[in-house]
């Protein structure tokens, strides 16, 4: 059995209880390299066979799954933040159903959610944006036309850009070519929730210049967006005046104030 195990993004202790749990039982653990904190290595039994995927190939980490399932062993594959974001999980949920290999998948918490926890920041404010994009910058590893960052920018929606500190040059213009101005909000998050994080809030205009001066160039997530702004709308959940199904509320109809 393989349990494809979300590791959180980075602090030991934001992985989940399950995902921690099936850790404890494993037999072998394979961790996708400097990306995982290895103190959650700490959790495994002293007798736990553990390989870092960061020099492994696809064919590689299959080897080591099919050895362990000759033995009888169970395999956690511990990847970065949640698996189903920029985790290539798929290649392997592929290549086990073909060996008839059963596996199953923990979700984990990703970096967007610690990122904007840093931040004590929310992605969706009431007349200010309702949608969250995650993506990532075209470089070695291409997107599809249609989601190109100009594209995807034309939205002006809350943003969240993964694998691109090394590209925030190019970033900055992709996203000057959409909705966004160069006075938007934005932020730099580098390794959130690790003892080393460090939130750089900036501007779309001032993004890469912030990056140059705090010396990040990866391991960061880009945050860009008017949510990162101070105005916004009350929430109709909370307004007296607001019905629900809990409760009735002071008036018929909600007037939009701001929250502040």
């Amino acid at each position: 059995m393989v349990h494809f195990v979300g590791a959180g993004p980075g602090a030991e202790d934001l992985i989940t209880l399950r995902g921690a749990e099936l850790l404890k039982k494993a037999d072998q653990v394979i961790y996708a390299g400097s990306l995982v904190n290895p103190a959650l290595l700490k959790i495994c039994r002293q007798d736990c066979i553990v390989h870092d995927s960061s020099g492994m190939t696809l064919e590689e980490v299959m080897d080591a799954v099919r050895a362990a399932e000759e033995k009888g062993l169970t395999t956690v594959r511990l990847h970065t933040g949640d698996p189903s974001i920029y985790g290539a999980i798929r290649e392997q949920t592929d290549r086990l159903t073909g060996l008839g290999i059963e596996y199953d998948i923990t979700p984990g918490v990703s970096s967007f959610c610690a990122a904007a926890a840093a931040l004590a920041a929310e992605y969706t404010l009431p007349g200010v944006s309702q949608s969250l994009i995650l993506t990532r910058m075209a470089g070695r590893t291409p997107v599809p036309e249609p989601e190109k960052l100009a594209e995807l920018a034309k939205h002006g929606c809350s943003m969240a850009v993964f694998l691109s500190a090394g590209l925030l040059r190019e970033l900055q213009k992709e996203l000057l070519r959409g909705a966004y101005e160069e006075s938007t909000p934005a932020a730099i998050v580098y390794r959130a929730s690790w003892p080393d994080e460090k939130c750089v809030r900036c501007t779309v205009g001032t993004l890469a210049a912030c990056g140059e001066e705090n010396g990040i160039d990866r391991t960061a997530l880009i945050l860009v967006g008017d949510f990162l702004g101070p105005d916004y709308d009350r929430s109709c959940l909370y307004d007296p005046g607001f019905t629900t199904g809990y409760r009735q509320g002071t008036a018929t109809e909600r007037s939009i104030q701001p929250a502040i």
